[in-house]
């Protein structure tokens, strides 16, 4: 399931930045990357659990697809948490700064 998630956001992720073509004022890049790699690096886990489980990779119980469900939506939103990080620190369209210059 996380496998599954991150690929989903990233490829969410892909779309709108691919939307928002050559500007990408907003650092949807970042996120991109972020949710790639963390594709990739559930993609690793998988291949590596497959190899230690074989067919009962396939059959897994429903505790551990709920629990890798929630680490999945924890990975997806870990990275927006990084991602608005990165956004409010470069303060692309500068409502911060104009925040701060009102007061």
């Amino acid at each position: 399931m996380t496998l599954l998630i991150t690929v989903f956001a990233a490829v969410i992720a892909t779309i709108f930045w691919y939307r928002a073509g050559a500007k990408d004022e907003m650092n949807i890049s970042t996120l991109c990357y972020l949710y790639w790699g963390a594709s990739l690096m559930w993609f690793i886990d998988a291949v590596f659990e497959y190899a230690e489980l074989r067919a009962e990779y396939f059959t897994p119980a429903a505790a551990d697809m709920l629990n890798d469900t929630f680490l999945g939506f924890s990975a997806v939103a870990l990275g927006l948490v990084i991602w608005l990080a990165t956004v409010l620190w470069k303060d692309p369209k500068g409502k911060w700064r104009n925040t701060v210059k009102a007061s």
